[in-house]
């Protein structure tokens, strides 16, 4: 692990480093024991959160009736405690030990995913989110730690194509699979299912033997003279947030990915609103089309990984953004269930080009000893983007509806791209001196 002293290395070349042996395939990366369960209880766990959401979802839209802003509602709810904690649940993941964190997140998890079944009402629906978010923060970031510590550098990668593969494949299945139990066996089975899951997880974890992942945070803490469990906490996240800020390539990364991020969050759950209003059509055309979001992203992110490796981090970023504007200027222009289709599916594959070189530099670039910090800083940054997307695209769609909303986030998108490229792409002189 001696190369991710390098910095210069990672910030000119952060997928590439011609250091490093040549990439690991999926394949190798799978055959490494720790590695293949930890893939295994994602699967589990990640299917059955996908089934429990877009039951949430298909509830509330089709049987309570739910407007756009109480849709978007029930994400926020998701989201904003991962974003409000994430970067503070970071600076105790680098001192917790990794499994009992994991296996005890998965446990609570599958307690709440209960009680969903007696969910009645909207806010409901709102607390018990929220509660499995909280729990959350702390996995996310134990679980990118642990594929550190799993996987060598040059197998990264794949190991995160793999991961996020996961997410995709669900999301593909996961709505067809929703719609199909929703309708008849209720949403009560995909409950049950979700919670189930989670003790597969946990069940999965608890019998990895966890690799080393590096020195702990031992935190250096400055004439922190009597200093309290407080200080040497904010101590802890302003290590974080100061490496991410004098990195120059991981903070454009960063910050590009959630300029993407907060697209998706206008866009992502006005999607059951724009079937059922524009489209006029029922459940399964919803599942359809939100399939197609994560067939693309399974394809992108297959593609990028076996075939552009070459490519420079930028590239795929800008040609990502670009994607994405022009998925959502289909659904602007011809509101058909197949340029539906389309269009979702172009967006899907776009995003694949900014997940592809983020999630791979933030862990090439981040010593062992602060990945939990960093990997929770990059979440919270993520899902507060979406958050700010979610509640700008609840508002906006109450005054001007779903489809100017579409045109408006494609035009944000071309700003954003032109802006990313004059102020923030980091130039290649810069970044020696970093």
């Amino acid at each position: 692990m001696s190369t991710t002293a390098n910095p210069t290395a990672a910030q000119q070349n952060p997928v590439i480093d011609p250091e490093l042996p040549a990439p690991l395939s999926m394949g190798d990366v799978l055959r490494v024991p720790m590695m293949r369960r930890l893939w295994y209880a994602q699967i589990i766990s990640v299917f059955g959160d996908f089934l429990a959401l877009f039951a949430v979802i298909n509830v509330l839209t089709f049987k309570l009736h739910a407007n756009a802003q109480q849709v978007t509602g029930v994400q926020i709810a998701y989201m904003l405690p991962i974003a409000v904690l994430g970067i503070l649940a970071g600076v105790f993941v680098d001192r917790w030990p990794l499994k009992p964190t994991m296996v005890s997140s998965d446990s609570i998890r599958a307690g709440l995913c209960l009680l969903l079944i007696f969910a009645t009402q909207i806010w409901h629906f709102y607390a018990i989110l929220a509660a499995i978010s909280v729990i959350s923060s702390f996995f996310s970031p134990a679980q990118g730690v642990a594929i550190r510590s799993a996987v060598p550098l040059h197998g990264l990668r794949s190991a995160n194509a793999l991961m996020q593969q996961v997410m995709f494949g669900m999301r593909i299945i996961g709505p067809a699979i929703a719609g199909l139990m929703v309708s008849y066996l209720g949403a009560v089975s995909c409950y049950a299912f979700d919670s189930v899951s989670f003790v597969g997880s946990a069940l999965l974890i608890a019998s990895v033997t966890f690799m080393a992942p590096g020195p702990k945070a031992a935190t250096p803490a400055p004439d922190a003279a009597g200093s309290s469990a407080i200080g040497k906490v904010w101590l802890d996240m302003k290590q974080g947030i100061n490496f991410i800020m004098h990195h120059a390539a991981l903070l454009f990364t960063i910050l590009a990915m959630a300029a993407g991020m907060f697209v998706l969050g206008c866009f992502g759950p006005l999607i059951a609103i724009y079937v059922r209003d524009s489209l006029h059509a029922s459940t399964k055309s919803f599942a359809i089309a939100s399939a197609m979001i994560g067939l693309g992203m399974l394809i992108g992110i297959n593609g990028l990984n076996t075939f552009g490796k070459k490519l420079k981090d930028t590239v795929l970023v800008y040609s990502g953004l670009c994607g994405i504007a022009v998925g959502l200027v289909i659904l602007t222009l011809l509101p058909h269930l197949w340029s539906t289709i389309l269009g979702n599916l172009i967006i899907g594959f776009s995003v694949a080009g900014i997940i592809v070189p983020s999630q791979t530099l933030f862990q090439k670039a981040t010593p062992p000893e602060l990945m939990g910090r960093v990997g929770s800083t990059f979440m919270s940054i993520i899902f507060t983007a979406q958050i700010s997307g979610l509640v700008l695209s609840g508002i906006l769609t109450h005054y001007i509806g779903v489809r100017p909303v579409f045109a408006l986030c494609a035009v944000m998108l071309v700003i954003l791209m032109a802006v990313g490229k004059i102020w923030m792409e980091p130039k290649p002189a810069s970044t020696q001196s970093a």
